[in-house]
């Protein structure tokens, strides 16, 4: 195989590489993060103390259970007892909904909040305990988009390594085929962080209630906060394996250039007119 058919065979690879690396690290993020209930109680634990995620709990609940319990709710976010309800309703309401999506089935998702409410009915009287949190309308769409996600959150990363090593391994100049992939993982990681700020402007903009968007973009902080420090990482890592390979092929090129020259001659040994 020419070397002209091995170069364009490795770019080939490599850019579908780096074309899936922040749709792997996105799909890797949303199978092995958000479907972890104590990675996503962990995330959610420091809202507890967010005065807009506060007032927004206060208003869901009053919305959803009876406007006489808003001011209860709302004493209630400024107590102690607060992050120990919101830590469990936040593993009910995740437990419930995994399993409507792992399980089957096309009725709506309910949490009983009865053993939360248990620890504050002194200060909160509910007139029901039932809570709904995801509609049966929508059950079959995100079960098939769950799905879809648990098989592309391994296969794909898998995939763009494999296909990152097969582009280095078949470059007729191995160095300028690293310094390329490396380019590509910086640049499929400065995308990732821009689709999650794409995404934060979108999903705040599509908020019906314009009062709750301070609530929800501090949700949305958490949940996407380990996949922003992934886009910075796969930018460091990215560049600076780019610049290693860089600076070894200047240096390596030095060194071809000194060899070559040879060693200066001695002029005091050679035999001039004078000495002849």
């Amino acid at each position: 195989m020419s070397s002209g058919v091995r170069d364009a065979l490795s770019a080939v690879l490599i850019a579908l590489a780096c074309l899936l690396v922040p749709f792997g690290a996105l799909a890797a993020w949303a199978a092995y993060g958000l479907a972890d209930t104590d990675r996503y109680v962990t995330a959610m634990a420091p809202l507890a103390a967010d005065p807009a995620v506060r007032d927004g709990v206060a208003d869901a609940v009053a919305d959803e259970v009876g406007e006489p319990v808003r001011p209860f709710v709302r004493s209630l976010t400024r107590t102690r007892d607060f992050g120990t309800a919101w830590d469990a309703g936040n593993r009910a309401v995740h437990q419930a909904v995994l399993r409507a999506l792992r399980e089957g089935g096309h009725h709506e998702v309910t949490v009983d909040i009865a053993p939360i409410a248990a620890r504050v009915e002194h200060r909160v009287p509910l007139p029901r305990t039932e809570v709904a949190v995801l509609p049966a309308s929508g059950l079959d769409r995100l079960r098939k988009g769950y799905d879809v996600l648990e098989v592309a959150g391994f296969w794909l990363p898998v995939t763009a390594a494999v296909l990152a090593a097969a582009g280095i391994a078949v470059a007729a100049c191995r160095r300028r085929a690293v310094t390329a992939t490396a380019l590509g993982t910086a640049l499929g990681g400065a995308l990732l962080g821009l689709a999650v700020a794409v995404g934060r402007r979108l999903t705040l903009t599509d908020l019906p209630d314009p009062v709750r968007r301070p609530a929800a973009g501090a949700v949305y902080d958490a949940l996407t906060g380990t996949l922003r420090t992934v886009s910075w990482l796969l930018v460091a890592v990215g560049l600076a394996v780019a610049l290693t390979c860089w600076l070894t092929g200047r240096y390596g090129l030095l060194r071809g250039r000194r060899a070559s020259a040879g060693p200066v001659p001695d002029p005091a040994g050679q035999p001039t007119r004078a000495r002849a």
